[in-house]
């Protein structure tokens, strides 16, 4: 079958994680593409040579000027939708779609049967849902695959020779801005806060954005019962007959969801009577962690899996052999009968606050850049929780001020330096602050560029600091 692409002249913008396969596939099914790039470094130079050999051609440090003769615009996620480029596509009548996008319509040019999608949205906790997810698929004896925002592209599955089927697809508000066509099997909605408003424009903008998963669902809507405006987001979309709207919870659940009784995780939603009956999944102990935030991830990927489904036996199984990334609650040590824990990943003060919540005392390691986030809610709900709080990064007088309104009582020591030493500093401040049965967690609130490369360097420095404390002493997981 010859691809609608072939023979199309499409420009790709942005190079990169998405950018690098979209060009690949599109150029493999015999399109003309161009690559627009906004920057021009060594590593996109690398890049560029690659794709070049492939016939491709690539325009670095050019990304606001649209190619003669451009019929098709494939975006990666990080152009806004205000980019100059777009504007120049709008003028001239030219459709521009999404690196997503395009591998959803690929799916019918396939000979064998497209895998469904079970997909994954929100503004925290995507990423471990979808692997959890992808884990009870495994446990059901199914062919799957953790793909999209998660770092593995979609091309590279739907254009593969494997077969799956069916795929745990985590998918950003970027990539589902520009995904008109898709059409999930079943999707979540994990939760909402603002976030990437200087993409969007609006928290409203965001939202709608984050809803268009829900669009022409087959089977479920999966949506969080302690966040109403992604229940909103389920009662605005356009879904299939016969689509159900499924709740999870961390209280006992109603009819139609997912929640807790006691210890043990329960669906009251795919059951023959869910008035009045209620099927065990796991217990919490299941879980690699009891936060609360991950006992409603694994909610979340349970309720998907079922939609699909999956046995009770094969969730169960699923979350037990699941095991977390680095840097998401993960617990480095204990030294003295104080715990230290690496939530680096909490990089805004949504997941900041998740994390605050499953521990108790804490000493707070928080700070870097802000993103033009406030503190005050953060603190407030946290206050209670904190024995101490140490402070690092450009942006920490914004959260020393509201700690300053909101937690005047609690010790704060505010490290001047922006070094990637300051680490270590932060952790031996952190261990003059804490007693035993103290939890040290970083969970900094913040992006990490303002001193490291990224929040997995960060996490790894407080887990090397941590265990320069006293080896000897240190009991590690």
């Amino acid at each position: 079958m010859t691809s609608q692409y072939a023979g199309r002249r499409i420009t790709v913008a942005g190079l990169g994680v998405s950018g690098v396969p979209a060009a690949r596939a599109l150029r493999g099914l015999g399109a003309l593409v161009t690559v627009v790039n906004g920057s021009d470094s060594e590593r996109q130079r690398a890049e560029a040579a690659e794709l070049e050999a492939l016939g491709v051609t690539v325009r670095l440090g050019d990304g606001a000027t649209l190619p003669e003769g451009t019929e098709l615009v494939v975006t990666t996620p990080g152009w806004k939708p205000t980019s100059p480029l777009f504007e120049a596509a709008a003028r001239a009548g030219v459709p521009v779609v999404g690196d997503v996008e395009v591998a959803w319509r690929l799916r019918a040019e396939q000979e064998r049967p497209a895998a469904p999608w079970l997909a994954v949205t929100g503004t925290n906790g995507k990423t471990t849902t979808v692997r959890m997810l992808a884990a009870i698929l495994e446990a059901a004896g199914l062919r799957t695959a953790a793909v999209g925002n998660i770092g593995v592209s979609l091309f590279d599955v739907v254009l593969g020779e494997r077969e799956y089927d069916v795929l745990a697809v985590e998918l950003s508000s970027y990539q589902l801005h520009w995904a008109p066509s898709l059409r999930a099997h079943s999707a979540a909605v994990l939760n909402l806060a603002p976030d990437h408003l200087d993409w969007h424009g609006s928290m409203q903008a965001y939202a709608a954005d984050k809803g268009r998963v829900y669009e022409g669902n087959q089977v479920a809507c999966v949506y969080n019962v302690a966040d109403p405006a992604t229940e909103e987001l389920v009662r605005a979309a356009d879904v299939a007959e016969g689509c159900r709207a499924i709740g999870f919870t961390l209280g006992t659940p109603g009819p139609s969801q997912l929640g807790l009784v006691d210890d043990i995780l329960v669906d009251r939603a795919f059951v023959a009577d869910r008035q009045r009956q209620a099927q065990e999944l796991a217990e919490i102990s299941d879980l690699a962690s009891p936060a609360p935030h991950n006992i409603a991830n694994a909610l979340a990927a349970a309720a998907l899996a079922r939609a699909y489904g999956v046995p009770p036996a094969a969730v169960r199984d699923g979350l037990r052999a699941f095991r977390p990334e680095a840097h998401r609650i993960e617990h480095v040590a204990t030294v003295d009968r104080v715990d230290f824990v690496d939530d680096s990943k909490a990089t805004n003060t949504h997941a900041a606050q998740a994390s605050l919540a499953a521990y108790e005392p804490i000493v707070w390691i928080a700070g870097g850049l802000a993103k033009g986030a406030t503190f005050d809610e953060l603190v407030s709900a946290s206050a209670s929780r904190l024995r101490g709080v140490v402070l690092i990064g450009a942006d920490r007088a914004l959260i020393r001020d509201a700690l300053a309104r909101h937690a005047p009582q609690v010790p704060v020591v505010d490290l001047d330096r922006t070094d990637t030493g300051a680490m270590s500093a932060a952790v031996q401040a952190a261990v003059g602050l804490a007693e035993p049965g103290d939890t040290v967690l970083l969970a900094p609130a913040c992006a990490s560029m303002d001193m490291f490369t990224n929040y997995n360097k960060r996490g790894e420095a407080f887990a090397d600091a941590v265990r320069a404390l006293a080896p000897g002493r240190a009991a590690h997981e």
